[in-house]
């Protein structure tokens, strides 16, 4: 089995500053290439900690891919580092002066001295290339080790690891037991309950299931072997098992949603509780967005007396007055927040009006909550569109009230 390693260098990543989410996608790209991950370390901008750092690694490992460190400012050391390990000094690319150069003459600017210092490379290493950005990255072999030098910026990383990196490691190492990843993104359930679930799943010695909660949603990964015939039957299995709380197959609930709509299809959002969550959520899809034909963000307050029904002449009134402003398919509503935790939610359709009050069963901050009530808001309009029942079964809330006009 190939031993490879990331280092992620920076003071900013190694206190926390920033979330390394470079490693983590970088893990998951090359379990999925056969390349599996056996240690992750982050080392601060120390150029004596760092070199002892790449030159243990590459005694143990085969591959090691560093990442960050390649920028024009003094606390980039990355390239002095790796030179301090392999004892060798620098050299300066010409080629990738030239590319610089043209870089920023292409934008109308003049390449300042200081980015020089991104061309000087360990004596021997060939550089790689960085469409995006002004920082090249390189590779170089130490010991046992092929290393790989990335530039932390994450849009020029994925760029150079799919690009150049992981094509050169396909041809240098003879890997047979790459895998792919089906994704399940789920709501509704819990982890435990959803391993509950899947105690009666008989899962083959080539595959393996990965869990990862991120509030309000919990994705399953599925690892197997490409062309295993046995995982459409397992695949199944897991859908039945997990029904309708699988929001989104390979996908996640918004873009499960864009993929449904019909091409004419178009939206309204009329917020209260959730206080614009929806409708700043709705522009990460930009397919989804483009359908939003108005939207409004009216002031929260609680309300004592509201009921479901309520609710229901509420959204009727809402959408008849924006339907006259920006006629739209689809209709979707947060009321005020009720007492002890309630919302109200609704959903306007061609082929009628569902409503519904929910309570938290737990204490949630202001953002996890405004994110819950978008959620469910979403998952109704994803329900209707795929023939489901519109009010949904969730671990965490209880409905209080429904009605369907």
């Amino acid at each position: 089995m190939l031993s490879v390693v990331m280092i992620s260098t920076g003071e900013e990543v190694l206190y926390g500053d920033i979330t390394d989410t470079n490693a983590a996608w970088l893990s998951a790209q090359l379990f999925e290439q056969g390349f599996a991950m056996t240690r992750r370390v982050t080392v601060g901008d120390n150029y004596e900690a760092l070199a002892k750092e790449i030159e243990m690694c590459s005694l143990s490992a085969d591959i090691v891919i560093v990442n960050g460190g390649l920028g024009p400012t003094s606390d980039d050391l990355t390239a002095a580092s790796a030179a301090m390990a392999a004892n060798v000094g620098l050299e300066q690319s010409n080629a990738w002066v030239d590319e610089m150069t043209a870089k920023y003459k292409q934008v109308g600017r003049v390449m300042p001295a200081a980015n020089l210092k991104q061309a000087m490379l360990p004596e021997g290493a060939e550089l790689i290339d960085n469409p995006v950005g002004t920082a090249c990255g390189f590779m170089m072999q130490l010991n046992r080790a092929w290393l790989f030098f990335t530039p932390g910026v994450p849009s020029e990383f994925k760029v150079m690891v799919n690009d150049q990196i992981l094509p050169r490691l396909k041809t240098m190492f003879n890997v047979t037991n790459s895998k792919v990843c089906h994704r399940f993104y789920t709501y509704g359930l819990s982890e435990s309950g959803i391993s509950d679930l899947f105690q009666s799943l008989t899962l083959p010695e080539t595959c393996s299931l990965g869990y990862r909660s991120s509030l309000p949603f919990i994705e399953i990964k599925l690892f197997a072997p490409q062309d295993d015939c046995q995982v459409p039957i397992l695949l199944g299995n897991m859908i039945e098992l997990l029904g309708d709380n699988i929001v989104g197959e390979g996908c996640d609930l918004l873009n499960t949603i864009a993929n449904l709509l019909t091409d004419d299809a178009t939206l309204v959002l009329s917020e209260q509780s959730s206080g614009g969550f929806a409708v700043n959520w709705l522009q990460d899809v930009s397919s989804l967005s483009a359908r939003l034909v108005v939207s409004e963000v009216m002031a929260d307050s609680i309300d004592e007396q509201a009921c479901v029904e309520e609710l229901s002449t509420l959204i009727a009134l809402r959408a008849q007055r924006l339907h006259l402003h920006a006629p739209a398919t689809y209709t979707l509503t947060t009321g005020p927040s009720l007492t002890e935790g309630g919302f109200m939610l609704g959903l306007s359709t061609p082929d009628g009006c569902w409503c519904q009050q929910l309570m938290f069963k737990r204490q949630y901050n202001n953002y996890n909550r405004r994110w819950i009530i978008s959620t469910v808001l979403f998952d109704m309009l994803r329900r209707h569109l795929q023939g489901k029942d519109v009010f949904g079964c969730y671990e965490s809330l209880d409905r209080v009230a429904s009605e369907h006009l």
